[in-house]
């Protein structure tokens, strides 16, 4: 059977062959997952991990402007996820490399389909494994598939922002997130001058989520670092 939520994940795609990135496309697609971007260079790359924010990276080794193991250091600055490096380059010292890195997975060209897309989905469940999309806080549940929240029976859906922010605080659950890391999990590689939008949101998000925003209990400020979720059972 299927899990859903990891068909919902965010997948960058960096190769600069387009039959390469067609033919991953078609093989992901056809199993469900439809949150894919595709980028042909490392600029290219860094400007859709700015704006895309990806669950997990499928990388070439060999880009026109770098190399695949110089941009996976630069994507670990912006977001700890899952890489998988897919390339020609098969000599035993790039394996080490890509793995010594804290690479999930190395794949050398050419490959099956079916194995692409098995390796993929074991990335996923090793990652997300404690995912679920249906979240429960004290006064309400959080369904991350469909982007809402509910709570007294009533369905609240959740902007883009205030997703990607829950996101980060769940894989997080019960230990702090910084305010550092909150922002850049929000608004990308800059992080800086955005502490007024976060405050913004995290209000937002308790109105939401909290039986009494003014005295929250599942969203907990920890003063002078950052923010807590805390989510029931865990």
């Amino acid at each position: 059977m299927k899990e859903d939520y990891l068909l919902n994940k965010r997948i960058l795609l960096v190769d600069d062959e387009q039959a390469l990135l067609d033919l991953v496309l078609s093989i992901l697609k056809d199993y469900g997952f439809q949150n894919i971007k595709t980028a042909k260079n490392v600029k290219e790359a860094m400007e859709q991990a700015g704006k895309f924010r990806p669950e997990l990276a499928i990388l070439d080794v060999m880009l026109p402007d770098g190399n695949g193991f110089a941009l996976m250091e630069q994507l670990k600055k912006g977001g700890d996820y899952p890489i998988l490096f897919l390339t020609a380059r098969g000599e035993e010292d790039d394996k080490f490399k890509g793995f010594g890195l804290e690479a999930d997975d190395y794949i050398v060209k050419p490959f099956l389909p079916k194995e692409l897309l098995f390796r993929v989905l074991a990335i996923l469940r090793r990652s997300y494994k404690d995912e679920n999309p249906l979240v429960c806080l004290r006064d309400s549940q959080i369904d991350f598939s469909r982007a809402e929240v509910i709570k007294q029976g009533e369905h609240i859906p959740l902007t883009a922002k205030e997703h990607d922010l829950l996101s980060v605080l769940y894989r997080n659950a019960g230990r702090i997130v910084t305010i550092d890391a909150l922002c850049e999990a929000a608004w990308g590689d800059n992080p800086f001058g955005y502490e007024n939008s976060l405050m913004a949101h995290i209000r937002r998000i308790r109105e939401k989520i909290e039986q009494n925003p003014s005295r929250p209990v599942s969203l907990v400020t920890v003063k002078g670092l950052g923010y807590k979720l805390i989510v029931e059972g865990k």
